[in-house]
């Protein structure tokens, strides 16, 4: 029975997280106060009753997680944190400037921030993964709360979240949606109609309950419904008013994303009652559960494969990932419904504890990767690379949210043959090449590519695998090693007069080309640039320093931003790679220029001159441009 006292002091911490909002938002001179005063009720009763966790040891995998979703309402968070005595005041206060944790928006520069929000429709995604993770992986009986803005409703990733959570009966996971009714420019699309957002949870078939989000006892018991719910999420639908409290903002337009003057601080901050210094103790979680052990780690045996035989890279990552998956209990699996085609199937197949199967919702896919890697798992999420453009604004925020996640994308390039261009990845190394922090790795064979999946493990950040759907020759021993920023020189001599670089499917072609070549009295050096981010700097340089500045790439990918672009940034000035001091570069970029259509993988390159024909004529077209420059 909640008592008078205790909404007293919900009362009074509420109005501290109003004041603490506007008074942060004032002295940065920008920001989101009245976004941020509209859940305060909701999170005083949170914190001060609810959320079970240790901040000092903000890894205990017992803790509760707590996700803002609506991450523009940061300054609420952070008056939550100063009200637990983990920031100062002065700290609140330095919201938004340059050097301080307190971002605009949060991220994990804050040790009690599992993933940075901000981006609109991810944080429920988000607490999909995580809930995955505390239900069927660590087994322990810890909590989601993710707080909702209602704009961000209208997000098809929320529904995607939606959907899964109730697939997977995720009932330690509780959304709260803070219906405000107001949004950037104006009024939402459903208002205040809270009830058609909880037919619409329910039709998901999650628990829905419907509250004033400014009463605090309706908040107690809501929360209250919530934890004692076990077969299904819950989301709690809380009316409330944007600016609650202060007459001249609440639930008046025009205020989104402004901060008070300071005369106006003053006046709100007197409405409200004044400064407060609460400080509040939230619970520490009960540790007695012992977290699953799913698994024991077995040796690792990376597959290994003949040379000369054909083997498709998408093949040899699922033989990989089935054997990292025996030596390593941490390793999880998605995918979003081709897992025969990504032969991510093979590990479902004898690890299905540890595989989520997200079917055709690839931003779901990546933000519970996401939220797995919160829990300290290593995620594997795999499609064909076309369909990860769906979620590239995911794989931008992982990457802020500085996330270990590991992405894999088959079908990559003309190559795949008669599907067409609509399921041909081929801007996918742009894409990834320009995550911060991100690695990008193109094999081109068996062996090559079980030795990459092993190190994709534990790399740290947006790690990005690219796969071939056709079979191709194994060219590597087994024991050969593949060092992440390295490169293989596959022909080499001291008569070489161009260089051709090439990964993936377009290094068979170039092995050919040299071949012909070789035929012909002309020595090439071949390069694997199988690490395409990082690239290996140094044998570029030499190459080029050896073979005249004469350098071809070829990539089955749009000419912009691929392996093309990676080779010029290697030969571009920078701060940390040397410059380049040899022969004038010629560079010729072979990549896809126009719009493909179906047709067999060998009339699709020869069509986009990405093929041995293709790098015969450009050596050649080098060769005698260097020989007119000579006798001219």
């Amino acid at each position: 029975m909640t008592t008078q006292e205790q909404l007293h002091q919900w009362h009074e911490l509420a109005q501290q997280l109003r004041v603490n909002s506007i008074r942060a938002t004032t002295a940065a001179g920008s920001g989101h106060p009245t976004s941020s005063m509209s859940p305060a009720d909701l999170m005083a009763v949170l914190v001060a009753k609810y959320l079970r966790y240790d901040f000092n040891n903000p890894d205990n995998p017992h803790n509760d997680r707590f996700i803002l979703s609506k991450g523009h309402a940061a300054p609420v968070l952070y008056g939550m944190y100063q009200a637990m005595g983990l920031i100062s005041d002065q700290e609140l206060l330095s919201l938004r400037q340059y050097g301080s944790r307190l971002e605009g928006h949060p991220t994990p520069v804050l040790p009690w921030v599992d993933v940075a929000t901000g981006s609109l429709g991810q944080g429920l995604p988000i607490g999909v993964g995580v809930a995955l993770a505390g239900k069927y992986l660590d087994q322990l009986s810890y909590n989601i709360w993710v707080l909702m803005g209602d704009s961000e409703t209208t997000e098809g990733s929320v529904w995607e979240a939606f959907d899964h959570a109730a697939h997977y009966n995720l009932d330690n996971l509780i959304a709260i949606i803070d219906v405000n009714r107001l949004g950037q420019r104006g009024q939402t699309e459903l208002g205040w109609n809270t009830q058609t957002y909880a037919n619409r949870a329910r039709a998901f078939g999650w628990q829905a309950i419907e509250i004033d989000g400014h009463n605090l006892t309706e908040i107690d018991q809501a929360y209250s419904a919530a934890l004692a719910v076990n077969d299904r999420p819950t989301v709690i639908i809380a009316r409330t008013k944007k600016g609650k409290g202060v007459e001249a903002l609440e639930d008046l337009g025009g205020w989104h994303g402004k901060a008070l003057k300071p005369k106006e601080e003053q006046q709100a901050i007197a409405e409200l009652g004044g400064k407060r210094n609460i400080t509040i103790q939230v619970d520490k979680p009960d540790e007695q559960e012992q977290q699953a052990t799913l698994s024991h780690p077995q040796p690792l045996q990376i597959p290994t494969y003949n040379k000369g035989t054909k083997v498709a890279t998408r093949r040899a990552y699922g033989d990989a990932i089935k054997e990292l998956g025996a030596a390593r209990p941490d390793v999880v699996v998605l995918d979003a419904e081709v897992s025969n085609s990504t032969y991510a199937e093979d590990f479902a197949e004898v690890y299905p504890e540890r595989y989520f199967e997200m079917y055709i919702a690839e931003q779901q896919m990546v933000a519970a990767a996401v939220g797995l890697q919160v829990r300290q798992y290593k995620p594997f999420a795999s499609t064909f690379a076309a369909f990860l453009t769906r979620a590239y604004d995911f794989v931008r925020m992982a990457a802020i949210s500085r996330a270990n996640i590991k992405l894999v994308g088959s079908h990559a390039g003309v190559s795949i043959g008669q599907d067409g261009p609509s399921q041909m990845g081929l801007e996918d190394l742009a894409a990834l090449r320009a995550v911060w922090n991100s690695t990008v790795l193109y094999p081109s064979d068996a062996n090559q590519t079980a030795k990459l999946v092993e190190l994709m493990c534990d790399r740290d950040g947006v790690v990005y695998l690219r796969t071939t759907r056709e079979s191709t020759n194994v060219i590597y021993d087994a024991q050969e090693q593949f060092p992440i920023g390295s490169s293989k020189v596959i022909r080499s001599s001291q008569r070489d007069q161009a260089t051709v670089i090439a990964a993936g499917v377009t290094l068979h072609e170039a092995i050919k080309a040299s071949d012909r070549l070789n035929n012909e009295g002309i020595a090439v050096r071949v390069i694997d640039a199988y690490s395409v981010k990082p690239i290996d700097v140094q044998t570029l340089h030499q190459a080029a320093a050896d073979t005249n500045g004469n350098l071809v790439v070829v990539e089955d990918h749009w000419i912009e931003g691929g392996l093309g672009a990676a080779v010029l940034d290697a030969f571009a000035g920078n701060s940390t790679s040397p410059p380049y001091n040899g022969p004038q570069l010629r560079l010729i970029k072979l990549a896809v220029r126009d719009m493909p259509t179906s047709g067999t993988p060998e009339e699709l390159l020869h069509a986009a001159k990405i093929d041995a024909d293709a790098i015969v004529e450009a050596v050649k077209s080098q060769i005698r441009q260097l020989v007119g420059a000579s006798t001219s």
